[in-house]
């Protein structure tokens, strides 16, 4: 049974699924991610969020085999309640209202795959493995990949990965939009701390109100997507991040933007 550590490299904290070497999903490791993230969402010092697996060796393989077999044997409720954990778990990380980033070394498939995805920006190292081969055992993505997934590469490539189960490689990957950054082999956690330090001293209102805009384009029809992002807007310019970023500008300094609330 592995666990989910927090360190904190200023106001950026560091999420380590450690379970090495492969850091598989069960149960326990889902239900203290979903405590991490909950911790992330309500402490004001922590204003970005990397999320990574322990070692170089792998992100994470997703579900635990063994456990989802007993899982299975227990009958539909209990696997029930492990996609319906999954699904909150992983929805939380989704809809976290400030940067999250995903540091991929080695191997992510399935459900690690899935779970990386939920973040804002995910960046791999050059040799990462990149699977969904979920229908190799009989089952597809249950973990939210048929949407993230298929949002970030398009319904064609989306079926290409899942009904194929085949690796894709990193710079095809790219190319796809299925990962935002490759990085050398060893870096990527480095390299998703200084883009999650970067925009951790960014104006955290307007980046939260930016996050639920472009989900709102891509979940509610265009009229209502539309109408969500002017009520942001609006809310934004009476805010202090706004009146700091609008004085610093005509003050011709760089702007210092802090933890602010909405006035």
């Amino acid at each position: 049974m592995g666990h989910v550590s927090i360190d904190m490299h200023g106001p950026v904290a560091l999420l380590t699924l450690d379970a090495p070497p492969m850091n598989p999903l069960d149960r326990a490791m889902v239900a203290r991610l979903g405590e991490r993230v909950a911790q992330c969402a309500h402490d004001a010092r922590v204003r970005a969020v990397v999320l990574r697996g322990a070692g170089l060796r792998s992100f994470s393989v997703g579900s635990d085999l063994a456990e989802l077999a007993g899982i299975v044997a227990q009958g539909r409720e209990a696997i029930e309640e492990k996609f319906a954990q999954d699904e909150a778990v992983f929805g939380a990380l989704a809809g976290l209202g400030k940067p999250t980033m995903a540091a991929i070394e080695g191997t992510a498939v399935g459900g690690g795959l899935e779970l990386a995805v939920c973040c804002d920006q995910v960046l791999v190292g050059r040799s990462a493995r990149l699977a969904l081969p979920e229908i190799l055992l009989g089952a597809f993505p249950g973990s939210g990949g048929t949407l993230r997934i298929t949002r970030r590469v398009g319904p064609g490539r989306a079926r290409r990965m899942m009904l194929l189960g085949d690796p894709v490689g990193v710079e095809e990957s790219l190319a796809w939009g299925l990962v935002d950054h490759v990085v050398d082999d060893g870096r990527a956690v480095d390299e998703a701390l200084a883009l999650a330090t970067r925009l951790a001293g960014g104006p955290a209102l307007a980046i939260a109100a930016c996050k639920a805009a472009i989900d709102a384009a891509l979940d509610q029809p265009p009229s209502q997507a539309l109408a969500f992002s002017r009520e942001r807007a609006v809310e934004l310019a009476f805010s202090t991040d706004l009146r700091e970023g609008l004085n610093a500008f005509l003050g011709r300094r760089r702007p210092r933007f802090g933890a602010s609330e909405a006035e």
